[in-house]
């Protein structure tokens, strides 16, 4: 038999996707103060996700303590997979994390972000018509680097919109943002207002809102409005088969099974008293 093969296991190349906790300050009880809150809030929203420990924004005297991290991240019930470090790796190397590499191109997004920003203050320093135009422009490539890097780092969080490979389309407002495709297994999306879904919600996805989430589909994963503790928040959804609901951290998974006249019904759900009451939504 060739070594190359084996009836009992394979080792292959690929990859595999994991949220990244990006740490920006070496303020630990701080990080812990506000982890602490956000899983309180939502304790289902962590669910086991396995994450990487990024340390790329902190400062180059800055070093934070990788071990003490991982046993927060696991307090939560997230799990600590290794450590992402550019400069930072003589350091983070001492951890008994291993160190990842990121697919993300964060680091050059900052970088051109950076040089961007001082040709337009270069430009600027100039002072005549021409110039001026010059600034412009460079203001506004700057500015465009920077969502860039932003957006980049927002995607590296837990917080915001999380898609795998395949883009979905979103369409936003100030305050609704609206998810034209399904979501399939591993999907999260997050909007900071309400939510509205007009594909179905798979097993294993996740739709989480401060506001209301409108699901005009099948919720077979999990639903969790008014995260930062809006108790008013509501979900409404046209076929009612969940792995999980909850408004503002009150929540109910299908280890209590539902009524059958809400299971697989159209209804709205809301909070009386701290209490999630279901109720079938009337659409004739």
């Amino acid at each position: 038999m060739s070594p190359k093969k084996s009836p009992f296991f394979e080792l292959r190349s690929g990859s595999v996707d994991t949220l990244m906790f990006v740490v920006k300050t070496t303020d630990l009880d701080a990080m812990r103060a506000e982890l602490t809150r956000r899983f309180e809030a939502t304790p289902e929203f962590f669910a086991n996700d396995v994450v990487a420990i990024d340390v790329r924004r902190l400062a180059a005297n800055e070093r934070v303590p990788l071990a003490e991290i991982a046993q927060l991240l696991d307090s939560v019930r997230m799990r600590p997979v290794g450590v992402v470090a550019n400069a930072e790796q003589g350091w983070a190397a001492e951890s008994a994390l291993p160190l990842l590499e990121a697919r993300d191109r964060r680091g050059a997004a900052v970088k051109q972000a950076d040089e961007d920003g001082a040709a337009a203050a270069n430009a600027a320093g100039k002072g005549n018509a021409g110039n001026a135009e010059a600034t412009a422009n460079a203001n506004a490539n700057a500015t465009a680097s920077a969502a860039t890097a932003s957006a980049a780092a927002a995607a590296a969080t837990s917080t915001p919109a999380s898609i795998d490979s395949e883009p979905v389309r979103l369409a936003t407002s100030s305050q609704t943002m609206v998810v034209e495709k399904p979501l399939r297994s591993g999907q999260r999306i997050y909007a900071k207002g309400d939510l509205v879904v007009l594909g179905l919600v798979s097993y294993g996805a996740e739709v989480i809102a401060e506001g209301n989430i409108h699901i005009y589909a099948p919720l077979r994963g999990r639903a969790l409005a008014g995260v930062q503790g809006n108790h008013d928040a509501r979900i409404f959804c046209t076929c009612l088969e969940p792995e999980l609901i909850s408004i503002a951290g009150i929540y109910r998974t299908t280890e209590n099974p539902l009524p059958a006249d809400v299971l697989g019904k159209p209804v709205q759900i809301w909070l009386e008293q701290e209490k999630l009451m279901i109720e079938p939504l009337r659409l004739t």
